[in-house]
């Protein structure tokens, strides 16, 4: 058999050469894999369990979500009134709560027997179920620059902004984005 210029001599490699190659190979998938998902959980989103019931029906004791945290960290988004954010308790920061922004910086936020004005107007909270609510009052506030005013959905069984106050911008660091457990209830918050 001749050889000409362009032509390429392939010889077969042994078993052993083509297992440890497998293995290198799927080594390598193995620390890239494991790399990106660091990288995803430290910046971008971290899968967090609800505990308790102060956000129920919206959420519930014990299911899985995924918070970004990407989101606020580097300034991209601002944090809204709706949002359902996570943050450190301003009175033990060891501890992480979940809550919904009612009010932003400079908000007057006010409550007549359970119903929450913002500027002088009720606000519409479709997410907080009649049997929910609870029939405090509070008079007004205004949340200071860089705070936000946060309730629980489940009224009377919240410990929120109504009892230790304003949360700082700086305790904020997620937005709750996504159920994933349990199954029945996966997808998009709202």
């Amino acid at each position: 058999m001749e050889e000409t210029e362009n032509s390429q001599v392939v010889t077969p490699s042994t078993p052993s050469q083509t297992f440890w190659g497998a293995v290198l190979s799927w080594v390598r998938d193995l620390v890239i894999s494991v790399v990106l998902a660091i990288i995803v959980i430290l910046f971008l989103y971290q899968p967090v369990k609800v505990e308790g019931t102060s956000m129920m029906p919206s959420l519930v004791d014990q299911e899985r979500i995924f918070i970004n945290k990407f989101l606020y960290r580097f300034g991209l988004g601002k944090v809204e009134r709706g949002d359902m954010v996570v943050f450190w308790f301003p009175g033990d920061t060891s501890k992480s709560y979940i809550k919904r922004v009612i009010g932003v910086p400079g908000d007057v936020v006010s409550i007549d027997h359970g119903i929450v004005s913002v500027n002088g107007r009720p606000l519409e909270e479709d997410y907080v179920p009649e049997e929910y609510r609870d029939r405090q009052s509070m008079a007004p506030i205004v949340v200071p620059k860089d705070h936000y005013f946060v309730l629980g959905d489940h009224r009377s069984s919240s410990n929120d902004s109504r009892f230790w106050g304003p949360v700082p911008r700086q305790y904020i660091y997620g937005k709750a984005v996504f159920v994933y457990w349990p199954l029945d209830k996966i997808g998009l918050l709202h």
